[in-house]
Protein backbone atom coordinates (compact mmCIF):
# COMPACT_ATOMS: atom_id res chain seq x y z
CA UNK A 1 0.00 0.00 0.00
CA UNK A 2 0.84 3.95 -0.41
CA UNK A 3 0.76 5.75 2.67
CA UNK A 4 1.06 9.37 2.75
CA UNK A 5 2.88 10.13 5.99
CA UNK A 6 2.06 13.96 7.27
CA UNK A 7 4.21 15.11 10.08
CA UNK A 8 6.22 12.10 8.67
CA UNK A 9 10.14 13.45 9.51
CA UNK A 10 9.37 14.11 13.24
CA UNK A 11 9.60 11.89 16.09
CA UNK A 12 7.32 9.39 15.62
CA UNK A 13 6.47 10.15 11.69
CA UNK A 14 9.79 9.00 11.09
CA UNK A 15 9.61 5.89 12.77
CA UNK A 16 6.43 4.55 11.07
CA UNK A 17 7.75 6.01 7.76
CA UNK A 18 10.82 3.34 8.85
CA UNK A 19 8.40 0.51 10.09
CA UNK A 20 6.68 0.56 7.00
CA UNK A 21 8.87 0.64 4.38
CA UNK A 22 10.69 -2.06 5.75
CA UNK A 23 7.74 -3.51 5.80
CA UNK A 24 7.59 -3.73 2.22
CA UNK A 25 5.34 -0.71 1.90
CA UNK A 26 5.57 2.54 0.19
CA UNK A 27 5.70 5.41 3.29
CA UNK A 28 6.37 8.96 1.57
CA UNK A 29 7.37 11.80 4.56
CA UNK A 30 5.54 14.69 4.11
CA UNK A 31 5.99 18.03 6.51
CA UNK A 32 6.52 21.58 6.03
CA UNK A 33 10.82 20.80 5.07
CA UNK A 34 9.13 18.82 2.29
CA UNK A 35 6.99 21.99 1.15
CA UNK A 36 3.23 20.99 2.48
CA UNK A 37 1.52 23.11 4.78
CA UNK A 38 -1.30 21.37 6.86
CA UNK A 39 -2.71 25.25 7.51
CA UNK A 40 -2.79 26.95 4.07
CA UNK A 41 -3.27 23.50 2.40
CA UNK A 42 -0.05 24.06 0.21
CA UNK A 43 0.94 20.82 -1.48
CA UNK A 44 -1.71 18.50 0.30
CA UNK A 45 -3.50 17.56 -3.11
CA UNK A 46 0.25 16.48 -4.31
CA UNK A 47 0.61 14.50 -1.24
CA UNK A 48 -2.75 12.82 -1.14
CA UNK A 49 -2.45 11.41 -4.74
CA UNK A 50 -2.65 8.09 -5.18
CA UNK A 51 -2.21 7.31 -1.12
CA UNK A 52 -4.50 4.27 0.20
CA UNK A 53 -3.59 5.94 3.65
CA UNK A 54 -3.10 8.92 5.24
CA UNK A 55 -1.36 8.92 8.91
CA UNK A 56 -1.43 12.28 10.23
CA UNK A 57 1.08 12.63 13.06
CA UNK A 58 1.47 16.70 12.71
CA UNK A 59 1.15 18.67 16.12
CA UNK A 60 0.15 21.98 17.04
CA UNK A 61 3.19 24.73 17.56
CA UNK A 62 1.15 25.78 20.74
CA UNK A 63 -0.26 24.01 23.91
CA UNK A 64 -2.40 27.06 24.72
CA UNK A 65 -5.60 27.41 22.83
CA UNK A 66 -4.28 28.05 19.53
CA UNK A 67 -3.77 24.71 19.65
CA UNK A 68 -7.82 23.90 19.07
CA UNK A 69 -7.91 26.22 15.82
CA UNK A 70 -4.59 24.43 14.69
CA UNK A 71 -6.23 21.23 14.82
CA UNK A 72 -9.14 22.18 13.28
CA UNK A 73 -7.96 24.14 10.46
CA UNK A 74 -5.63 21.30 9.61
CA UNK A 75 -8.05 18.20 9.93
CA UNK A 76 -10.74 20.11 7.68
CA UNK A 77 -7.91 20.76 4.76
CA UNK A 78 -6.77 17.19 5.10
CA UNK A 79 -9.63 15.43 4.94
CA UNK A 80 -10.61 17.48 2.15
CA UNK A 81 -7.59 16.86 0.00
CA UNK A 82 -7.91 12.92 1.44
CA UNK A 83 -11.55 12.54 0.06
CA UNK A 84 -10.10 14.28 -3.45
CA UNK A 85 -7.19 11.59 -3.86
CA UNK A 86 -9.52 8.43 -2.91
CA UNK A 87 -8.03 7.58 0.36
CA UNK A 88 -9.33 4.61 2.53
CA UNK A 89 -8.45 4.82 5.40
CA UNK A 90 -7.52 8.19 7.71
CA UNK A 91 -5.06 7.62 10.97
CA UNK A 92 -4.49 9.94 13.81
CA UNK A 93 -2.48 9.74 17.10
CA UNK A 94 -3.80 11.23 20.48
CA UNK A 95 -3.62 11.30 23.78
CA UNK A 96 -4.71 8.34 26.64
CA UNK A 97 -7.25 10.18 28.91
CA UNK A 98 -7.23 12.85 26.77
CA UNK A 99 -11.15 13.57 27.03
CA UNK A 100 -10.69 13.67 30.76
CA UNK A 101 -9.00 16.83 31.34
CA UNK A 102 -10.69 19.75 29.77
CA UNK A 103 -8.44 21.88 32.33
CA UNK A 104 -6.04 21.72 29.48
CA UNK A 105 -6.37 23.30 26.24
CA UNK A 106 -4.22 21.13 24.33
CA UNK A 107 -6.43 17.60 25.41
CA UNK A 108 -9.55 19.15 24.73
CA UNK A 109 -7.82 20.37 21.10
CA UNK A 110 -6.77 16.71 20.92
CA UNK A 111 -10.32 15.44 21.58
CA UNK A 112 -11.57 17.82 18.83
CA UNK A 113 -9.43 16.36 16.34
CA UNK A 114 -10.57 12.61 16.97
CA UNK A 115 -14.04 14.28 17.20
CA UNK A 116 -13.48 15.80 12.86
CA UNK A 117 -11.98 12.79 12.35
CA UNK A 118 -14.78 10.81 13.31
CA UNK A 119 -17.52 12.93 11.63
CA UNK A 120 -15.60 12.93 8.27
CA UNK A 121 -16.11 11.21 5.15
CA UNK A 122 -13.16 8.83 5.24
CA UNK A 123 -13.08 5.11 7.43
CA UNK A 124 -10.51 6.05 9.98
CA UNK A 125 -8.49 4.79 13.28
CA UNK A 126 -7.42 6.67 16.36
CA UNK A 127 -4.25 5.94 17.99
CA UNK A 128 -4.19 6.75 22.01
CA UNK A 129 -1.01 6.67 23.81
CA UNK A 130 0.27 7.19 27.39
CA UNK A 131 3.11 9.49 27.89
CA UNK A 132 5.98 9.10 25.69
CA UNK A 133 9.33 8.43 27.88
CA UNK A 134 11.25 10.69 25.37
CA UNK A 135 9.30 13.73 26.79
CA UNK A 136 10.04 13.28 30.71
CA UNK A 137 12.80 15.16 30.74
CA UNK A 138 11.09 18.14 29.81
CA UNK A 139 8.36 17.77 32.00
CA UNK A 140 10.92 18.13 35.03
CA UNK A 141 12.50 21.13 33.65
CA UNK A 142 8.93 22.82 33.86
CA UNK A 143 8.87 23.04 37.78
CA UNK A 144 12.80 22.44 38.03
CA UNK A 145 15.57 24.81 39.60
CA UNK A 146 18.83 24.29 40.84
CA UNK A 147 18.23 22.17 43.74
CA UNK A 148 14.47 20.77 43.44
CA UNK A 149 12.27 19.46 40.50
CA UNK A 150 8.60 19.69 41.90
CA UNK A 151 6.21 17.27 40.93
CA UNK A 152 2.88 16.42 41.55
CA UNK A 153 2.04 12.18 42.63
CA UNK A 154 0.29 11.94 39.19
CA UNK A 155 0.12 8.16 37.81
CA UNK A 156 1.52 7.85 34.46
CA UNK A 157 2.06 5.34 32.35
CA UNK A 158 5.14 5.60 29.94
CA UNK A 159 5.60 4.26 26.69
CA UNK A 160 9.08 4.50 24.56
CA UNK A 161 8.36 6.41 20.98
CA UNK A 162 9.63 3.28 19.17
CA UNK A 163 6.51 1.46 20.80
CA UNK A 164 4.23 3.81 19.88
CA UNK A 165 5.04 3.94 16.13
CA UNK A 166 5.29 0.48 15.94
CA UNK A 167 1.73 0.29 17.21
CA UNK A 168 0.42 3.39 14.98
CA UNK A 169 1.97 1.40 11.73
CA UNK A 170 0.16 -1.35 12.60
CA UNK A 171 -2.80 0.12 12.47
CA UNK A 172 -1.85 2.22 9.70
CA UNK A 173 -1.33 -1.21 7.80
CA UNK A 174 -4.75 -2.68 8.73
CA UNK A 175 -8.26 -2.52 8.19
CA UNK A 176 -10.42 1.33 9.21
CA UNK A 177 -10.66 0.40 13.26
CA UNK A 178 -13.63 2.90 12.83
CA UNK A 179 -13.17 3.39 16.66
CA UNK A 180 -9.84 3.69 19.19
CA UNK A 181 -6.80 1.34 19.67
CA UNK A 182 -5.22 2.31 23.03
CA UNK A 183 -1.66 1.25 23.97
CA UNK A 184 0.35 2.21 27.20
CA UNK A 185 3.64 1.50 28.67
CA UNK A 186 4.21 -1.72 30.60
CA UNK A 187 4.40 0.23 34.35
CA UNK A 188 2.62 2.99 35.93
CA UNK A 189 4.36 4.91 37.91
CA UNK A 190 3.61 8.18 40.16
CA UNK A 191 4.97 11.65 38.52
CA UNK A 192 7.36 12.07 41.44
CA UNK A 193 8.82 8.86 41.81
CA UNK A 194 9.31 8.77 38.00
CA UNK A 195 11.36 12.16 38.63
CA UNK A 196 13.49 10.30 41.05
CA UNK A 197 14.19 7.40 38.93
CA UNK A 198 15.32 9.50 36.42
CA UNK A 199 17.32 11.66 38.29
CA UNK A 200 19.17 9.41 40.11
CA UNK A 201 19.52 7.18 37.02
CA UNK A 202 21.33 10.61 35.09
CA UNK A 203 23.31 10.98 39.10
CA UNK A 204 21.48 14.17 39.17
CA UNK A 205 21.61 15.63 42.96
CA UNK A 206 18.58 17.88 42.88
CA UNK A 207 15.75 16.62 45.10
CA UNK A 208 11.98 15.44 43.80
CA UNK A 209 9.33 17.59 46.01
CA UNK A 210 5.76 16.10 45.67
CA UNK A 211 4.02 19.15 45.21
CA UNK A 212 0.25 18.66 43.80
CA UNK A 213 0.45 22.05 42.33
CA UNK A 214 3.13 22.07 40.51
CA UNK A 215 3.54 21.49 36.62
CA UNK A 216 0.69 21.24 34.04
CA UNK A 217 -0.20 17.55 35.29
CA UNK A 218 -1.40 18.96 38.33
CA UNK A 219 -4.46 19.50 37.11
CA UNK A 220 -5.13 16.22 36.11
CA UNK A 221 -7.72 14.24 38.83
CA UNK A 222 -7.14 10.66 39.61
CA UNK A 223 -5.15 8.02 37.45
CA UNK A 224 -7.05 9.27 33.72
CA UNK A 225 -3.72 9.03 32.09
CA UNK A 226 -3.27 5.06 32.44
CA UNK A 227 -5.16 2.54 30.74
CA UNK A 228 -4.77 -1.11 32.58
CA UNK A 229 -7.11 -1.86 29.44
CA UNK A 230 -4.74 -0.29 26.60
CA UNK A 231 -2.52 -2.94 24.68
CA UNK A 232 0.92 -2.86 26.74
CA UNK A 233 3.94 -2.09 25.43
CA UNK A 234 7.23 -4.40 25.68
CA UNK A 235 9.62 -1.17 26.41
CA UNK A 236 10.22 -0.65 30.51
CA UNK A 237 11.28 3.01 31.69
CA UNK A 238 14.44 1.20 33.18
CA UNK A 239 15.52 -0.63 30.23
CA UNK A 240 14.73 2.47 28.40
CA UNK A 241 16.97 4.52 30.38
CA UNK A 242 19.86 2.08 30.16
Amino acid sequence: MKFAVIGGTGLIGSQVVTHLNAAGHEAVPHSQSTGIDVISGRGLDEAMSGADVIVNLTNSPTFDEASLAFFQTSMDNLLAASQEGGVRHFVILSIVGADQVPELDYYRAKVLQEDILKAGPIPYSIVRATQFMEFIDAILSWTADSDTVRLPATPIQPIASKDVADAVAEVAAGAPLGGIRSIAGPEVFSLDELGRLTLSHKSDSRTVVTDPTAGMFAVVKGDVLTDKDAHLAPTHYADWLS
